[in-house]
């Protein structure tokens, strides 16, 4: 056997290797997926599921292989294969999601996320996974020599993947992909993976050998290749074919894109689909979202001159933070945002305050935190499909009523307004669990776009002033004063607008709790349902004009 391969330390450090490269690359294929299929916990399903099958299937090939053939050579260069695969991921990955995205855009009737997201992992990740699934037991050939010690000897090897395995989890996610990105991680962990595979291949070449031409060969070519995807592949962008973004980059917890041209300012974390923000350049009302939940405050009784209190739970780019501020600027509004990165954007692209005050923390958290009351608190947390479940329970929203003043009002951003077949979707089952809660709930579509704003009281006068409302009585309970009569007359001609668009909600008992919140798959199938609907457009185009007016038409 190679002198090298009688180092034990050296077998268990291959083995150590490869357990901090698997957790590595799953990580980073966690973040190679998130810019366009979300992040999930679907997705997560998804690459956990495909990766322990490349391993299990790899951990039967490496075990055959190694009884058949002990030549170590084989499981070498099954490393060095694995390393240069991993290095092209950055690189041909996204090129890899794009195709088979692409090929779905016309054939994928529904299901078009999952299927999408299959695949694409299966593709880019199956591979590599497999040969790395090979290395534990193809070195348990190499270390046993006797029975007398093959406990020791494979429980040595199982701690030194174990312990692989636990720092490739949380250095990919504190370290190096906040720090150097998740293209930059995938070339370090295959660098590792190239540099175990090189040293078995140099201590061999000092040997006599009639493969060793053959050997140096398939060593210059694996890292000619490696040194080609390591210089490509870490100066790719996620959406490179966008040409004028005004920040990239990604956080402990998203990836990050800004895009700007003369009329707006746009937010988000994917690539593929949705906006999270949208700030437009001209001074005034825009129509958006957060110009709908102004109206929560206005409910609750707050004026330009009013000294209240407004909590905004995802306070993200912070454009309903600055709406308070600016309309209700004697009031004081905390942000509360658990991602730093889009906190910094918020300041840098959006024009937050830099008075504002923000809370880096997620929203929950924050209302276990503060026992101050609010007279409205936003909730603003649901991304996508990633909705995170403990913001969408009973017990949340009963967390959130009991931070409400007297006349308080809580407002909910749900951004898919789609229901699909006739079945209870995301929203019905949101708004049914706060029908749990809040006894009077009213919901209203934003004009153009596929939020929806649910605005939740448990005060009676409140109540009586949105059913005036309702009816063209916009005086309130008082009166005679006109609730929606800001000091902003735009704001105020807004309000007048849009507020007799406000429908009762009636309940249908579907309840989400701490112990069972089905939003992953009651999210996917919303935004399936959103996506089939404009694919549909697109198809036609593609059906009646062909590829040239499919492109004329993006």
């Amino acid at each position: 056997m190679n002198g090298i391969l009688k180092n034990r330390f050296y077998l268990y450090m291959t083995e150590f290797i490869a357990g901090i490269s698997v957790m590595a690359v799953e990580l980073g294929a966690s973040r190679l997926l998130a810019p366009y299929f979300s992040s999930s916990q679907i997705v997560w399903t998804i690459i956990i599921g495909t990766i322990m099958i490349a391993m299990a299937l790899g951990n039967v090939y490496g075990g055959r292989m190694a009884d058949k053939d002990k030549n170590p050579d084989r499981l070498y260069g099954r490393l060095l294969l694995a390393a240069v695969w991993i290095a092209a991921i950055p690189l041909l990955g996204k090129l890899v999601i794009l195709l088979v995205s692409g090929l779905l855009f016309l054939t994928a009737a529904k299901g078009f996320l999952v299927i999408a997201a299959f695949l694409s992992c299966f593709i880019i990740f199956v591979f590599p996974l497999f040969l790395l699934g090979t290395v534990t037991p193809s070195l348990v050939k190499y270390t046993t020599d006797s029975l007398e010690d093959n406990g020791k000897v494979v429980g040595t090897l199982g701690a030194a993947n174990t312990i692989g395995s636990i720092i490739g989890t949380f250095l990919p996610t504190f370290v190096t992909i906040p720090a150097a990105g998740t293209a930059a991680t995938f070339l370090i962990f295959s660098g590792l993976l190239l540099v175990v595979a090189l040293i078995y291949y140099f201590s061999k070449f000092r040997e006599k050998s009639e493969k060793k031409k053959k050997n140096i060969i398939k060593v210059v070519i694996a890292i000619v290749l490696f040194v080609v995807f390591m210089i490509a592949g870490n100066n790719s962008s996620f959406a490179f074919w966008e040409k004028s973004l005004a920040y990239e980059g990604e956080s402990v917890y998203n990836y990050l894109q800004v895009k700007e041209d003369d009329e707006k300012t746009v937010f988000a974390t994917n690539v593929l689909f949705s906006v999270q923000s949208l700030k437009m350049k001209k001074p005034g009302l825009s129509g958006m979202y957060y110009d709908y939940a102004a109206l929560g405050p206005v409910l609750s009784g707050l004026k330009e001159e009013s000294r209240g209190d407004i909590l905004v739970l995802g306070n993200g780019t912070g454009t309903f933070q600055s709406n308070c501020m600016k309309y209700f600027p004697n009031s004081k509004t905390v942000g509360v945002e658990i991602d730093k990165g889009i906190i910094d954007l918020s300041y840098e692209f959006f024009d937050l305050p830099l008075d504002s005050e923000i809370y880096e923390m997620d929203g929950r958290s924050f209302l276990n935190f503060t026992d101050q009351k609010y007279d409205c608190i936003l909730v603003d947390a649901y991304q996508d499909i990633t909705i995170p479940f403990h913001m969408s329970s009973v017990e949340f929203f009963r967390l959130v009523k009991s931070h409400l003043k007297e006349n308080g009002v809580m407002v909910v951003n749900m951004n898919m307004r789609s229901d699909t077949d006739g079945q209870a979707g995301i929203n019905q089952y949101l708004g049914d669990t706060i029908a749990q809660v809040f006894p009077y709930i009213y919901m209203t579509d934003v004009n153009g776009w596929t939020n929806r704003e649910l605005f939740a009281t448990a005060s009676s006068s409140v109540n009586e002033t949105v059913k005036g409302i309702i009816s063209g009585d916009f005086r309130g309970d008082s009166g005679n004063a006109d609730i929606l009569d800001v000091s902003n007359k735009e704001l105020s001609s807004f309000m007048k607008r849009i507020a007799p668009g406000l429908t009762p909600y009636q309940s249908s008992g579907n309840i989400l709790t701490d112990d069972k919140a089905g939003v992953e798959l009651l999210g996917m199938k919303a935004i399936d349902a959103i996506i089939s609907e404009q694919l549909s457009y697109y198809r036609s185009v593609f059906k009646e004009e062909g590829i040239t007016g499919l492109l004329n038409s993006l």
